[in-house]
């Protein structure tokens, strides 16, 4: 029996009681975190954790904190590889049976990447520990079938209890051919089973493709193993869906004159009432139950005009990073109501570094970056649509003022690092927040583009602001909102006037 059911995969995730906040005597001050600028140097460079890690073991070196490149420590360094080799070792892929994700691979190279230190770093493992199933013994025969060959209708496909075969057996591939080649071979070769792959990484609210990431931007052949292996245990379902976009895309010519991006999320209801209004609060799954059924003819129409040309790989891809950004940030707001985040949008924002490393490889062609970056924002919006089309509201945004004061007085996102470390969640938070200033970095060379809507660094530190205030110290009913555009799912959020339900 599959461990992550079709119907569950875009499903509400209930609040978990053990993702509790704890207050910390040292907010009253703001300890600034040592950082250095941050650029996006080539990253299909060789890193030096390249000669020191293997499919088996995870070695992360002070000197590689991925896409922001901040200092780091010999000792946070030593912490996190003893903790992800924990994680690879003692671990399954989800931790229950309805197939939620085991996040300790991001929550702990978002912690890293972002300054924290060792303390916060075991603190944040043993919090998340736990609750994880212990990782599961492989079918040697399983394996062995694997080995000999297998094809896109392969029945171990979509199958949770064999994520160690997978992994097993990815982990072998990559020790024979390196995780470059093995990425070729079985996500971008365009054979049957590299698309039963790729369409893959798509699902469950691209987890898949969120494991990849943290292991092509870390340049850990182990982790890149479990994000293959993760990928090849979900559906395909999300990735059938993109499929047929995809062709109605290319049986029609490409039009010199494009919509901005953000214009298309906050058009969706001019264009069609019954695709905006296609998904609703009962059902149990609002992409398959909701877009997917009652208006897919229109979403395959609206979604087939986005195109990505091969000579415009680098600003589409900031306008996509900057787009996730501005949605998820803008979608928080719903007064009378204190803001909060959408849960399911701030994935497809904590997922984008994963196109900032992929698009940098010189062995990826021009048109398979276009091709899954086309993809990614195809899916964006479709996730918009089934959060109910969330407003956009800008003008809120940037005239929150924080509550405290302490808060109010700093100058830089930066500042707000120490805070956001004493978070103890599974790692969403701390994700949003890596993820906020890759998006600043990259949509400064873009700055008087159309598509551009958080235009000066002071939007961008009340954004942070805002994560902050929202996921800090008890949160009720939780850190996050779901499916933030129908008004049922802040029912019991308290209100900004008097702080009750």
């Amino acid at each position: 029996m599959a461990l992550v059911p079709s119907s569950l995969l875009f499903r509400t995730r209930p609040t978990i009681s053990h993702f509790h906040l704890r207050l910390n005597p040292r907010y009253n001050s703001i300890r600034s975190i040592q950082t250095t600028p941050v650029v996006f140097p080539n990253l299909g460079k060789i890193h030096p954790a390249s000669s020191m890690a293997t499919p088996w073991q995870i070695r992360v070196p002070a000197t590689d904190t991925g896409l922001l490149r901040w200092a780091q420590t010999d000792e946070s360094a030593a912490k996190v590889s003893e903790l992800l080799q924990k994680d690879l070792e003692s671990h399954h892929v989800f931790f229950n049976a309805e197939g939620f994700h085991n996040h300790t691979v991001h929550l702990l190279l978002s912690l890293y990447a972002t300054g924290a230190s060792p303390d916060v770093l075991e603190q944040a493992y043993a919090e998340n520990h736990s609750y994880q199933i212990k990782a599961m013994n492989t079918h040697p025969d399983v394996v062995k079938e694997l080995k000999s060959g297998w094809s896109a209708d392969c029945p171990y496909l979509g199958k949770g209890k064999h994520y160690p075969d997978f992994l097993k057996f990815f982990q072998d591939e990559i020790e024979e051919k390196g995780w470059e080649k093995v990425l070729l071979e079985y996500v971008f070769k365009g054979d049957e089973r590299s698309e039963a792959i790729y369409g893959r990484l798509f699902a469950g609210f691209l987890h898949p493709l969120i494991q990849l990431m943290y292991g092509i931007e870390w340049h850990q052949p182990a982790i890149v193993a479990e994000g293959l292996a993760q990928a090849a245990v979900h559906e395909n379902r999300v990735g059938a869906f993109l499929t047929k976009v995809e062709q109605a895309a290319s049986s029609q010519s490409q039009s010199s004159q494009r919509t901005p991006l953000p214009k298309l999320f906050e058009s969706v209801k001019q264009y069609s009432e019954k695709l905006a209004t296609s998904a609703q609060y009962g059902d149990s799954n609002k992409v398959y139950d909701g877009v997917f059924v009652r208006a897919p003819d229109e979403a395959l129409e609206y979604l087939k005009r986005i195109r990505v040309g091969e000579d415009e790989l680098e600003e589409r891809l900031a306008e996509m990073v900057h787009s996730c950004a501005y949605v998820a940030a803008t979608a928080a707001f719903h007064p009378p109501n204190v803001p909060k985040f959408d849960f399911f949008l701030i994935h497809h924002l904590n997922s984008s570094p994963f196109f900032v490393t992929l698009l940098s490889f010189p062995w990826l062609t021009p048109a398979q970056k276009a091709r899954i970056l086309e993809w990614k924002i195809r899916l964006d919006i479709v996730q918009y649509i089934a959060r109910g089309c969330p407003p956009l509201r800008l003008d809120a945004l940037k005239s929150f003022t924080p509550k405290d004061s302490a808060v109010a007085a700093v100058t830089k996102p930066e500042d707000l690092l120490s805070r956001f470390h004493e978070i103890l969640d599974d790692g969403h938070t701390i994700k949003v927040v890596r993820a906020f200033f890759i998006a600043q970095k990259l949509s400064q060379k873009f700055a008087d583009r159309p598509w551009i809507r958080i235009k000066d660094d002071e939007t961008w530190l009340k954004m942070h602001q805002v994560l902050l205030q929202s996921t800090e110290g008890p949160q009720e009913p939780s850190l996050w909102v779901r499916s933030a555009g129908f008004d049922d799912a802040w029912q019991n959020v308290p209100k900004e006037a008097d702080g009750k339900l």
